[in-house]
């Protein structure tokens, strides 16, 4: 089915051919039209056109007015002010176009105009390091605009791109190599034990190479077996890297997401393009030489001492660092994913090194107009007392105990209601985890990405506020209203009047593919979480002020609301399934 355009598209484009008709000198002008709290719409771009036209923009509103004349979707438009135009629909056009929603897999919701590749560099832990509260907001943040693109028709590419590369390797193969059953198991090994065995694993490799010297000149030597290809040495990196796999899909599992093995691409993956890579750059001047390292300069990034700060692509030594593997990255993805837009889900402290990586990816000409790098840079996660989140000892919080508690506290909440609902244990248990997973997810994604947000599981787990479980909580009461109507079915009835309420939620209803365009181009997921929560709040409403099933209502009211409602539970599970959020049927 065809896209329905949204009743304040509709009217914005007869303002704007009332405007052309009335005032033809003033050529394209836009109505500046917006939500309101005196009518449905104000329109206020006649106060500047005045301006433009030197005329009084009371006068040039009326003329408007005049231009526009009756017909379905406007009710009433009058002039209010130094010319302001406030607009009421009308009820048979919001029920009319909601039907028309209603109709649709994709309640309307049309596909981006020009949909092109993204590239999603998100989720990006370390191999054979466990994951913590810093990993949780690459994953949610990620993870949900995924979704969200994907459904505007835009084909992405998912890129995880892991820490398996590196000095420390050298370390860990070689005490490998000389306790070589360190790592054996049987299959089926749990995400727990394999993390528990690459600890162990670490702490008894770094305790021997703190304490010998003879190992820990063994261990640099197998950097260099590593980097240069050796096989055994390969062999037993790979083994790492399998068993830090295991780990981190138990608990991308636990978090609901979805990680395929292709996806996994680490800084591995570029190995073989790093020469070419600072090569081109030098050739090319985008790189210099300077005490050895190949570097770029950049006029605005300066020091503390005033001195240029640069990007090091290749250090003194011969070795790459993180701009070489990331550079490289780029170019992979531009000349052989083919993608026009490349989204970075990093912590907001690497904003200099990425702004500095794609100014001299633009200068190499691998970004340009027709590619573009956007950093979806994200604050720290705090703890109640607002600062960074640790453990009563002052470690670093791990996120599987984080997540474990969150399924434990919503379970606890859950259960609570078991009775009331009719829940069995198994609906508790899977509840308490698609509550607890919620919660820790949309509290998340609830805030501006940019911000720091306080990870406070009591306020999460709430009934009452801006949580997920309020969220889920709607949605489960319109599933309880529609088993509860019995042979009563939704329909649409536009020649009713609307209550106030009704209005207000059909109206915002209708504005959820304009925020779902809104947040697939701006990249901030916390719009749709708030659109979310102000629809489950107009829905509190209207369920304190219109009685669905009442018996005093006739057929076609009761058909009507109950339309009304099964369209928001829609809305809310699709919202919600965008941002990984599950909306259990029976809460």
């Amino acid at each position: 089915m065809a896209s329905v355009p949204s009743l304040a598209s509709t009217v914005q484009q007869r303002l704007a051919d009332a405007l052309s008709a009335a005032l033809p000198e003033a050529g394209s002008v836009d109505p500046l039209l917006r939500r309101s709290d005196r009518a449905d719409f104000q329109a206020n771009g006649i106060l500047a056109l005045a301006k433009k036209l030197k005329g009084n923009p009371r006068e040039l509103a009326t003329k408007v007015v005049d231009a526009i004349g009756a017909d379905d979707v406007v009710k009433d438009i009058e002039v209010s002010g130094p010319g302001f135009l406030n607009i009421s629909i009308s009820d048979k056009a919001i029920i009319e176009t909601l039907g028309d929603r209603a109709a649709d897999d994709r309640l309307g919701v049309p596909y981006a105009e020009n949909p092109g590749t993204t590239v999603i560099d998100y989720a990006q832990p370390n191999v054979a390091k466990e994951m913590h509260v810093g990993h949780l907001r690459s994953a949610v943040i990620g993870d949900a605009m995924v979704q969200i693109l994907e459904f505007a028709g835009e084909k992405v590419v998912r890129r995880h791109h892991i820490g398996d590369w590196g000095t420390q390797f050298g370390m860990l193969i070689q005490y490998l190599i000389e306790h070589p059953h360190e790592l054996d198991h049987k299959d089926g090994v749990s995400g727990e034990e394999a993390m528990s065995n690459l600890n162990r694993l670490y702490k008894a490799a770094r305790a021997l190479f703190d304490s010998d010297e003879e190992f820990k000149a063994r261990s640099r030597d197998r950097v260099v077996a590593l980097q240069s290809g050796d096989e055994e040495t390969l062999a037993l990196w790979q083994k790492f890297v399998d068993e830090s796999k295991i780990y981190f899909y138990s608990v991308f599992d636990k978090l609901d997401m979805e990680i395929r093995d292709p996806d996994v691409v680490g800084e591995s993956g570029y190995n073989d393009m790093l020469d070419e890579t600072c090569r081109i750059l030098e050739e090319s001047g985008v790189a210099v030489r300077s005490e050895g390292a190949l570097c770029v300069f950049f006029d605005d990034v300066k020091g503390p001492d005033g001195n240029p700060v640069p990007l090091i692509v290749k250090k003194s030594n011969g070795g790459y660092g993180y701009a070489a593997t990331d550079l490289s990255a780029i170019r992979d993805r531009v000349q052989n994913l083919n993608a026009n837009t490349l989204v970075y889900v990093v912590d907001a402290r690497q904003s200099l090194h990425f702004k500095m990586v794609f100014e001299t990816a633009r200068r190499a000409g691998w970004l340009g107009d027709k590619v573009k790098a956007v950093q979806l840079a994200f604050g720290t996660v705090l703890g109640k007392d607002g600062k960074p989140f640790k453990t009563r000892e002052g470690e670093t919080v791990r996120l599987v105990d984080l997540l474990d508690e969150a399924i434990d506290r919503a379970t606890a909440v859950v259960a609570e209601k078991r009775e009331k609902v009719g829940l069995t244990d198994q609906e508790v248990a899977e509840n308490g985890r698609y509550v607890g997973i919620g919660a820790v997810k949309y509290a998340d994604l609830s805030t501006s990405a940019v911000r720091d947000y306080k990870f406070d599981l009591d306020q999460m787990v709430s009934l009452n506020g801006d949580t997920s479980v309020y969220l889920q909580y709607a949605y489960a009461r319109i599933q309880s209203i529609k088993r509860n109507a019995g042979e009563r079915r939704p329909a649409a009835h536009a020649e009713l009047s609307l209550a106030p309420a009704e209005r207000a939620l059909g109206l915002h209803l209708d504005q959820f593919g304009e925020v779902l365009a809104e947040v697939a181009s701006s990249y901030e997921p916390h719009k749709l979480a708030a659109y979310l929560y102000q629809l489950a709040s107009h829905l509190t409403t209207f369920y304190d002020q219109c009685h669905v099933l009442s018996e005093d209502n006739p057929a076609e009211v009761v058909e009507n609301r109950l339309f009304l409602v099964d369209l928001t539970g829609r809305t809310l599970h699709q919202g919600m399934a965008l941002l990984g959020i599950r909306t259990p049927e029976r809460l």
